[in-house]
């Protein structure tokens, strides 16, 4: 058989490359950084797969500029940036990389909350800047305790539990809230209680976000949101940015409806130089590092290369997106190896 045509849209650590260029003839960008658009639609025309990242955004043009792709497989956990709709239409397989990356990113939640309840960034700042005069002074830097405070999870998949088992250290009071309830049994090893989203909002000390991006979660968060939590909770996001409305955000910071922030995504990425968020002490702003690990980021190029390569063999991949694709075309007809 001749070897398929692979594009990857950006450099991934061992051994993605490693495993698919077995099989398949790569190409990469000649340069770091996310391709433009005119980039990715030369890429593409070609090839018979795609490894693509999140910002790439692949829509319909890109994929009816290519003929022969039969899979995109993306190396994330969102695939938003995918248009699935289309794919299925077209008969193209899409697959992402859960579950490799729910520890990380619930280390990573966890970090931005702590962070801004101590004021760990903040008072780094002080000290760099030559500001730190007084030795001890008991209204210094104080910040609020996150031990035996309530921790409302708001989406409750592989992160939000990961981030409730977390939480047992701190001996938190767990409130969460998602449309699919997990067992009993989980609710019970973990201590959860589970609550309408307006009760977690209302309850909680510290909020964190753990759901998908739909149109029913865009701007979950918004002013009415932001106005039901209490002045003294901090919210965390580390799951899709346009899962908070970031103007209300900002705005609720300034104005004190919540005491503080930690952000690891936004609704425009990267973050605009004149947003306002950049002004506010209360809020840390992570530059989408959720996932950045070096164990992490490996292991998701090695389930990307891999789902690439069973769809290519016509073989069941790891993590399939659009299951209904299977329904007009079945994996032995996408078989290329």
């Amino acid at each position: 058989m001749k070897r398929p045509k692979i594009g990857v849209t950006a450099s991934l650590p061992p051994p993605a490359l490693e495993i698919m260029s077995e099989y398949c003839d790569i190409e990469t960008p000649p340069r770091k950084g996310p391709l433009g658009r005119d980039a990715l639609l030369e890429l593409v025309k070609d090839k018979d797969g795609l490894v693509c990242t999140v910002s790439d955004k692949v829509d319909a043009k890109v994929m009816a500029s290519a003929p022969n792709l039969r899979i995109i497989s993306t190396y994330s956990v969102g695939y938003d940036h995918v248009d699935i709709k289309a794919a299925t239409e077209r008969s193209i397989y899409v697959t992402n990389t859960p579950g490799v990356l729910t520890e990380t990113t619930a280390d990573l939640a966890w970090a931005l909350l702590m962070s801004i309840a101590r004021r760990v960034p903040e008072a780094d700042r002080h000290v760099r800047a030559g500001k730190w005069k007084i030795a001890w002074e008991p209204g210094f830097m104080v910040g609020d305790d996150i031990h035996g405070r309530t921790l409302g999870i708001i989406g409750f998949g592989r992160i939000g539990s990961a981030i409730a088992r977390r939480a047992a250290g701190f001996k938190m009071k767990l409130l969460y809230y998602d449309v699919i309830r997990p067992s009993h049994d989980l609710e019970k090893e973990l201590d959860l209680e589970y609550s309408s989203l307006e009760s977690v909002l209302k309850e909680s000390d510290f909020i964190t976000l753990h759901v998908a991006l739909t149109d029913k979660t865009h701007h979950l968060i918004n002013e009415n949101s932001l106005r039901m939590m209490k002045p003294t909770a901090y919210l965390i996001n580390a799951s899709r940015g346009p899962v908070v409305d970031q103007v209300a955000l900002a705005k609720a910071l300034k104005e004190g409806w919540i005491a503080g922030a930690g952000i690891d995504v936004y609704e425009k990425e990267p973050i605009d130089p004149d947003d306002p968020l950049l002004q506010l002490e209360n809020v840390i702003l992570a530059p989408h590092i959720g996932s950045a690990t070096k164990h992490a980021r490996s292991k998701m190029g090695e389930v990307a290369a891999r789902n690439l390569v069973a769809v290519l063999k016509g073989e069941e991949p790891i993590s399939l997106v659009n299951k209904r694709v299977t329904e007009t075309k079945p994996l032995y007809d996408v078989r290329l190896i």
